[in-house]
C-alpha cells in the first residue's frame, strides 16, 4: 500500500496559498483594473464553488483539455488554489484594518509608499491576520481528506482501503477521524501561543 502523505498536501499548499493570496490581496488593493477584474474572478469563483468540485474538475475536466496531471499535484494545485482565495480576502481585509493616519504620518516623515507597506502597514497586518490564517490552516488539514476522491494516498483513502478490506467502517472511521482531532487540537495550542506571542508586540 502506498504510504499516505495526509500533511504533505496542508503544508506545500499552504505556503503556496499564502503566497498567492498575498499577491492577490495587493492586485485586488493597489492593481490597475484588468488585473483587479482577474482577481476578483478569481476568488468569485473559487469562493463560491465547492472545493470538492475544483478537484474534480482539476483532475477529471483538466485531461479533456489536454491537460493530465497526476494525483498529487492536482491536488496541491486545488488547495493551493483554494487556500490563495480565502487567504487574500485575510490579507486584505488585515491590511484595511490598519488606520489611514499612520500611512500619512510615514509618508510626512519621508517614507515611500513601499516602505510605508513594509514598516508600517505589514507589520501591523500580521497581528490582525494571525487568528484567520491559523484557521484556515486547520480547516486546510481537515479539507485533505477530500484528496481522497482523486485518489491521492492520503490519510482517509488509506482508511477506506483497509475498511474494504476487514470490513470494519465504524472503527477505522473513528480512528481516522481521532487523528485528525489530534492534529486540529495540536494546531489550535500553536495558534493560541502565536497570538499571544505577537500580541506582546501590539
Amino acid at each position: 500500500m502506498t504510504k499516505p502523505r495526509s500533511n504533505q498536501p496542508a503544508l506545500l499548499s499552504f505556503v503556496g496559498g499564502l503566497v498567492l493570496g498575498f499577491l492577490v490581496a495587493l492586485v485586488r488593493l493597489y492593481g490597475p483594473q484588468p488585473l483587479k477584474g482577474i482577481a476578483d474572478f478569481y476568488v468569485w469563483v473559487v469562493r463560491g464553488t465547492p472545493l470538492l468540485v475544483q478537484l474534480f474538475l482539476i483532475f477529471y475536466g483538466l485531461p479533456i483539455a489536454g491537460v493530465t496531471l497526476d494525483a498529487f499535484p492536482a491536488a496541491l494545485i486545488g488547495f493551493t488554489l483554494s487556500v490563495g482565495a480565502y487567504s487574500s480576502e485575510i490579507i486584505r481585509g488585515a491590511i484595511v484594518s490598519v488606520p489611514k493616519a499612520q500611512c500619512e504620518a510615514a509618508w510626512a516623515i519621508g517614507m515611500s509608499s513601499t516602505q510605508a507597506m513594509r514598516r508600517v502597514i505589514l507589520p501591523q497586518s500580521v497581528f490582525v491576520s494571525i487568528p484567520p490564517l491559523a484557521n484556515s490552516f486547520i480547516s486546510l488539514i481537515k479539507d485533505t481528506s477530500l484528496a481522497a476522491v482523486i485518489t491521492v494516498p492520503e490519510m482517509f483513502l488509506a482508511a477506506q482501503r483497509i475498511v474494504s478490506v476487514t470490513y470494519e467502517p465504524l472503527i477505522l472511521y473513528i480512528e481516522a477521524a481521532a487523528i485528525y482531532l489530534l492534529f486540529s487540537t495540536v494546531l489550535g495550542k500553536v495558534q493560541n501561543r502565536l497570538e499571544v506571542y505577537f500580541r506582546r508586540y501590539e
